[in-house]
């Protein structure tokens, strides 16, 4: 039976230690006899404020029998009162390289990897809504495209789809076989829920149903190989946005705010959440930054300013910059041409090409540390 807020809330104040999840995790049986514990399956186990991260070990030869395990440990860990969310994998720890190098190919990572293929994969979050999020991520991502790089774009907002808009796309994903092919748009391969959907049609799903179209838009469509995944998240920091960031090998987020306090007030709960699903904080990017007038050039800070650079030195993050509000971002949005693309010298231009030339370079430096760092995922 599920929890209700109230005990859930209630639960989440009920100390959890690694001892307590240990024996529990003593009571699932090993596939070769004893529990997880005696086998010495159990690699590394760990909590904080209500997250579960276990990783089992496992080799090619025993994962088939590893996985049923591993479903075990997780029912036995969620029943722990205080446990919010666990998140289960099996690994494997690889001989140490005899050079300093990395191998080439995709960063290895502990989490799961529902897209292969990709190297890296980036979030694009706000706290709330409104602030500009989706703008944000389609123009970073063609931004990205012009540097040379294979580019993916997923639009994770279930309820509200807006990248065929932004794109000016109104075709469907073709299958093949059983896996849909992604829209190409604007040197992107993109896919949305918007793009099976009609755009007045309201989704009205309850969270697994969202989920599993999550699952099924990453898992289930032919991404090929991509350089970088950028993912427009849902605005705000609940079930939806702490599932993909637990269940997805994410590279980074970037967290996209306006100058006001009220908006600063959601950033704090978007970083908040990335630090608990540690997943790093690429830095935070200051939308609706300030108004030019296009006639007498004044400058007006409508939202105030600075606000977003601020909050980035008190988090200890970095503040990757300003994008100004102009009319000219809303109607190339409007008419389906990214405006990166459409005025790719203006302000608003050269802003997020600067935006997207940097958070590469930090996604770069993150995929070379988790080369050299992270143990092998066993994937079947």
């Amino acid at each position: 039976m599920s929890q209700s807020p109230i005990q859930a809330a209630s639960n989440q104040a009920v100390p959890l230690s690694e001892a307590t999840l240990r024996a529990a995790l003593g009571r699932v049986p090993a596939p070769g006899g004893g529990n997880l514990g005696s086998a010495g399956l159990i690699d590394a186990v760990q909590v904080k404020d209500g997250l579960v991260h276990l990783a089992l070990r496992a080799e090619r030869s025993t994962a088939g029998a590893m996985e049923q395990a591993r479903l075990q440990a997780v029912a036995a860990l969620s029943a722990l009162p205080g446990v919010l969310n666990v998140t289960a994998v099996l690994t494997a720890h690889r001989p140490a390289p005899a050079s300093p190098s990395p191998a080439p190919g995709p960063a290895p990572s502990a989490r799961p990897q529902l897209v292969p293929g990709v190297r890296a994969i980036v979030a694009v979050a706000s706290g709330k809504g409104g602030v500009g999020k989706s703008t944000t991520a389609v123009n970073l991502a063609v931004c990205l495209a012009r540097q040379g790089l294979r580019v993916g774009l997923l639009d994770a907002d279930i309820y509200g789809p807006s990248l065929p808009r932004m794109l000016g796309v109104t075709a469907k994903p073709e299958m093949r076989g059983k896996q849909m092919v992604p829209i190409t748009a604007w040197g992107l391969q993109a896919m949305s829920i918007g793009f099976l959907v009609d755009e007045q049609t309201a989704m009205i799903w309850r969270g697994p149903m969202v989920m599993s179209a999550l699952e099924q838009m990453l898992g289930q469509v032919e991404w090929g190989v991509l350089d970088i995944l950028v993912i427009d998240m849902p605005p705000g920091t609940g079930d939806a946005q702490l599932t993909l960031s637990q269940r997805l090998s994410l590279t980074g987020a970037v967290i996209v705010s306006t100058p006001q306090d009220i908006a600063l007030l959601d950033a704090r709960r978007g970083i908040a959440m990335f630090e608990k699903t540690r997943v790093p904080v690429l830095g935070l990017v200051e939308n609706m930054s300030f108004f030019a007038c296009p006639h007498c050039g004044e400058r007006t800070d409508i939202f105030g300013h600075g606000g977003a650079r601020e909050e980035a030195r008190r988090h200890g993050v970095e503040f990757l910059g300003e994008v100004p509000l102009l009319l000219s971002i809303r109607t190339h949005s409007d008419e389906g041409t990214p405006v990166a693309l459409a005025e790719p010298e203006g302000v608003a231009g050269r802003a997020y090409a600067a935006l997207a030339a940097r958070v590469w370079e930090k996604t770069e430096g993150r995929l070379r540390e988790l080369a050299s760092s992270a143990p092998r995922i066993i994937v079947e």
